[in-house]
């Protein structure tokens, strides 16, 4: 009994030592060195970051943060679908996938997302009672710190963080199912861990190398029965074998309410977080990473001091629209608040910048003292902490964020040019398959922008301007040819990064020149984002000499064709196809229609447009400024009360071409359908109905229509149920002297011998007549 008691008690001085280390927030410093970190309740300061359950991870192509933050955007559209969202406290609950209790799990995210925040929050919910009080210890440790470790055992390396349980540890491992480890930021050891490995130890109290362990932990050789709860960027794990991992799961960080809730909380003045939090929202480059928790914390630091600018000309000029504008003004604010003279300062900026540029061609985001050496940077520097974190126990330095890092690693070639050297780093960045170097060019092209670079004036090398002819050179010589792009689906996502260069260099006549030879954008099956829309309608905004736009199959859906429409008032030939537009899509379509006078051709077949905003659109389609000759809305769930909708559209006399197949207009409906037709305005020339469930009573409607219309040259019936006793009624307009059809489809209606007999021989009546049968 009185090892029990003493037991019970080391475990409440465990939890207090916990919640000492866990109630507080660390919230990192704005941008003025002079100020301390602040720290708040943790209770009142977290924001909720969305889970979701994963299989496994891939390999990635693409820059980690680009992709997730297209990935989340997905989980956007899906909310309220059907998504495994797993809360923090059901980590260790029932697994469907695995199909049992899972003991190993694994968290993944990209940089600065919250993995350790939510590892702080298990902890701090544990020591209050909310969570996981099957555990009756939790052990957390961070993989930076465990670097510098030799070899130690297990026992050794819980004393070493938690000296005060050297009595009881020995008891402590008798019980391993009460036991939780958490180790935190695998992508920061420089060890190597392979959970594939034979080679496993047992004792607690022998002797091995930390990765040794935690393999050993997670292979269930080292206390059978414990629980282990790690993190991880997905570049890391990509090339691992996690499968003793059975549960993995990926922060994919904030929803829009969660957005919104930081910023209330960061502004605190609720006035200013909704003017900010709309800013934001209303620019899609920047609002695309605001899933990151990290990210909203930079971004709310620029434009709190932004919208405290007395002068409303200089809120005006601190107001970021790009990403490069947005890290370069939160560097200039940092800049702005130091004491360090510009000379000084400018060095320590190449300095890092060089050992940031290192880091992010080797995926390297922890340095120590050698790289510091290494790379000239003065340790004692004042303003280097407020660029660089740094950790104790051993020391070891990070930027805020990959992202500061990654812009560090291009800003320094406008601070430190050597065209050696940046010839070779553009080499290097597109040498990667990863992603690791596609920031680092974005950044690059940004910083090529002189109103941008000028944020940063007294910190540029004297050649900067240089520098920027180089970048801008190499862009013009990056973009692919026309007839290239055409036909090869690497070369359309090669032509979308570009047009990602050239959103965050702002130059116009960069624009126009580099895509003067282009008549026709064809990125058709590139999966694309709303982000990637909105550098589209930037490119065709800028470039007028875009004619022919095909997005076929790129999965835009209505929001992504929301931020792309103010780019499309000048193309002719427009290619929606398969992409999952509703009906609600129609407002942007019949946007469109109305502000482009250009616009000849539009097909928007394989969506879903059917609903009361199909009206929109076909009242744009009547106005007067509209002279789109060829619709095609064929598969789109349209039903026979829609045909009163598209009769309003139809009187246009510019309107040539309409194909409305696979719907389904069969019904009393489609009499209006047929009087639009034979209406006076209109010129319809070819109406294709291929498979719309038409039956046999429907020619008394298609007789109408046909015999009045002396403008309609082709006819598609195909794929219908045309045969029976009113067949006849159709026959005998077609052979009406009013009716100039010259070519008719009749495939697939289930004809008779008799009735394709009768069918042939309107040749005999028509010479001119073609007939598919």
């Amino acid at each position: 009994m009185e090892i029990i008691l003493e037991r019970q008690d080391i475990q409440n001085w465990h939890k207090r030592h916990i919640y000492m280390k866990t109630e507080k927030l660390i919230e990192n410093i704005p941008p003025r060195c002079n100020q301390e970190e602040e720290s708040f309740p943790f209770c009142t300061r977290y924001v909720d970051i969305f889970i979701v359950s994963t299989d496994h991870i891939r390999e990635r192509s693409e820059n980690e943060l680009i992709m997730t933050g297209v990935q989340h955007e997905e989980y956007l559209k899906k909310k309220s679908k059907k998504i495994q969202r797993i809360s923090p406290n059901k980590m260790f609950h029932w697994c469907h996938r695995s199909r049992l209790i899972p003991h190993m799990v694994m968290v993944v995210g990209v940089p600065g997302v919250g993995k350790t925040t939510l590892m702080q929050k298990i902890v701090y919910d544990w020591v209050k009672g909310d969570l996981y009080q099957r555990f009756s210890f939790v052990f957390f440790f961070k993989f930076r710190k465990l670097n510098k470790l030799d070899k130690v055992s297990l026992e050794t390396l819980i004393l070493h963080h938690y000296p005060y349980l050297w009595q009881q540890l020995g008891n402590i491992f008798q019980d391993p199912e009460k036991l939780l480890f958490i180790f935190d930021g695998l992508d920061e050891s420089n060890q190597t861990m392979d959970f594939t490995s034979r080679h496993l130890c047992s004792d607690p109290k022998q002797p091995e190398r930390c990765g040794h362990i935690v393999v050993s932990l997670v292979r269930k050789s080292l206390l059978n029965g414990c629980s282990v709860l790690m993190t991880s960027r997905p570049t890391r794990l990509a090339s691992m074998d996690c499968r003793d991992f059975q549960r993995m799961v990926e922060i994919t960080g904030f929803f829009t309410e969660e957005r919104k809730i930081y910023f209330d909380n960061f502004f605190r003045d609720p006035e200013l977080a909704e003017k900010a939090f709309t800013y934001v929202r209303q620019n899609d480059t920047l609002y695309t990473f605001c899933y990151l928790p990290s990210y909203c914390w930079i971004i709310c630091t620029v434009l709190s001091r932004s919208f405290q600018t007395t002068s409303s000309d200089q809120q005006v000029s601190l107001l970021p629209k790009t990403v490069t504008q947005l890290f370069a003004i939160f560097v200039a604010n940092i800049l702005s608040n130091h004491s360090l003279e510009k000379s000084g300062a400018q060095k320590l900026l190449q300095s890092i910048g060089w050992m940031a540029e290192h880091g992010v061609m080797n995926h390297r985001v922890i340095f120590d003292g050698r790289d510091l050496e290494s790379f000239h940077v003065d340790n004692k520097s004042k303003l280097l902490s407020s660029f660089l974190m740094e950790s104790e126990e051993p020391v070891s330095y990070s930027f805020l964020h990959l992202t500061v890092q990654e812009f560090f690693s291009a800003f320094v070639h406008y601070a430190d040019y050597s065209p050696e050297k940046l010839q070779e780093s553009l080499e290097r960045a597109l040498s990667y398959c990863d992603g690791r170097g596609e920031m680092f060019l974005r950044f690059l092209c940004g910083l090529s922008d002189a109103t941008t670079r000028s944020l940063l004036t007294g910190y540029l090398a004297t050649q900067a301007a240089q520098a920027s002819r180089d970048v801008i050179t190499w862009l013009k010589n990056f973009i692919p040819e026309e007839q290239i792009q055409a036909h090869s689906e690497d070369h359309k996502r090669h032509l979308l990064r570009t047009f990602f260069y050239l959103f965050e260099a702002r130059n116009a006549d960069l624009v126009q020149e580099s895509l003067k030879s282009y008549t026709c954008i064809d990125l058709s099956t590139v999966r694309m984002s709303a982000l990637d829309c909105a550098v589209l309608a930037f490119i065709l905004d800028t470039c007028k000499t875009i004619e022919e736009l095909n997005l076929t199959g790129c999965f835009l859906q209505t929001e992504g064709l929301e931020r792309l429409s103010p780019g499309l008032h000048t193309v002719k030939y427009l290619s929606l196809r398969a992409n999952n537009l509703t009906n609600h899509s129609c407002i942007s379509l019949a946007s469109v229609i109305r502000t482009n006078p250009f616009l000849r051709k539009l097909h928007l077949s394989y969506n879903r447009l059917s609903g009361p905003h199909l009206s929109d659109l076909m009242g744009a389609l009547s106005s007067p400024t509209c002279e789109i000759e060829e619709l095609r809305l064929a598969d789109n769930d349209l039903t026979d009360t829609c045909c009163i909708q598209l009769a309003s559209g139809m009187t246009n006399p510019s309107l040539k071409i309409l194909d409305l197949s696979r719907n389904r207009l069969s019904g009393p409906h489609l009499e209006d359908l047929m009087k639009a037709l034979s209406s006076p305005g209109c010129r319809i020339e070819e109406l294709y109905l291929d498979k719309v469930g038409l039956p046999d009573t429907s020619c008394i409607q298609l007789a109408s229509g046909i015999r009045n219309n002396p403008f309609l040259k082709r006819l598609d019936l195909s794929n219908n149920f045309l045969s029976g006793h009113h067949l006849k009624d159709l026959m005998e307009a077609l052979t009406s002297s009013t009716c100039k059809i010259e070519e008719l489809h009749m495939l697939g209606n289930g004809l008779s011998d008799a009735e394709e007999e009768a069918v042939r021989n309107l040749r005999t009546l028509k010479s001119n007549l073609k007939i598919l049968i």
